[in-house]
């Protein structure tokens, strides 16, 4: 049996080399592997590892590690998938809620977290949801707009 490190490792290659969409379809690749695994498991590998779905074309995404360099690219990354993978963003007083398409949260978060902003205290992300703590509510209310912004483009 695999240690949990061997496996997210088998995950990365596996997603490397092959067009994975689904975590159905990953879940049979390790099978196939011999590597046993559940599909919850699996589940929490992708968030662990912030695995993001791309865009393949014709509406099919695939897996992939999130491409994180200089602060500037991450910037430009961040407005690009908020203009095109973030619906809805809403606020309570220093808490944030971001709603994205399925598979996008924990991708857009790890943009977040990697631009170490002191305006943010940290984000917890699901499949399509992202909790984000302001620092204060006055902050709270500028990264409202700066989100907004961020999504008309």
């Amino acid at each position: 049996m695999l240690s949990k490190d061997q496996r997210q490792k088998r995950i990365q290659e596996i997603i490397a080399r092959e067009n994975v969409s689904t975590q159905g379809e990953l879940v049979e690749r390790l099978l196939s592997e011999g590597v046993q695994v559940t599909q919850a498991t699996v589940s929490r590998d992708i968030n662990e590892l912030r695995l993001v779905r791309v865009p393949m074309g014709k509406g099919r995404h695939r897996y992939s590690l999130a491409q994180v360099r200089g602060n500037e690219n991450l910037e430009g990354e961040l407005a690009r998938l908020f203009q095109n993978m973030v619906h809805d963003v809403d606020r309570g007083e220093n808490m944030l809620v971001i709603r994205t398409a399925e598979g996008h949260a924990s991708g857009i978060a790890l943009l977040l977290d990697k631009l170490s902003r002191d305006d943010i205290v940290g984000t917890i992300a699901g499949e399509d949801t992202i909790f984000v703590v302001a620092r204060s509510i006055e902050e709270g209310e500028t990264l409202l707009e700066e989100f907004h912004d961020l999504m008309l483009g």
